[in-house]
């Protein structure tokens, strides 16, 4: 996906990682996001998860779920949350192994 950073509204309740139970029905949220192409891909937020003090947020595509997903960085900026990319090696690899862990205890 691209450098882009992409802002989107947060509200409680959206796959939010605060730490309660939201197994009730909900809204989908999606955003959109450029590719390397140049192209406008949907994509849903479907898991958000702590690795230390930062929250990651795992986007998968809305008409190929089954395809790749991608995790990007979400920072609150001006009571808005934005996506960053991973770029540091480092934290990547702690994020790659945080979410591991967690499907490992989903299964």
């Amino acid at each position: 996906m691209s450098d882009h950073k992409h802002e989107h509204g947060h509200e409680h309740g959206e796959a939010c990682g605060c730490g309660h139970d939201h197994d009730h029905e909900h809204e989908e949220f999606v955003l959109t996001l450029t590719n390397e192409q140049g192209e406008d891909v949907e994509m849903v937020l479907v898991e958000t998860f702590d690795v230390g003090e930062k929250l990651y947020a795992l986007l998968l595509e809305r008409e190929n779920p089954e395809a790749d997903g991608i995790i990007l960085r979400m920072e609150e900026e001006d009571e808005e949350m934005v996506l960053y990319n991973i770029e540091d090696e480092a934290e990547w690899k702690a994020v790659e192994e945080a979410y591991n862990e967690l499907l490992a205890k989903q299964e």
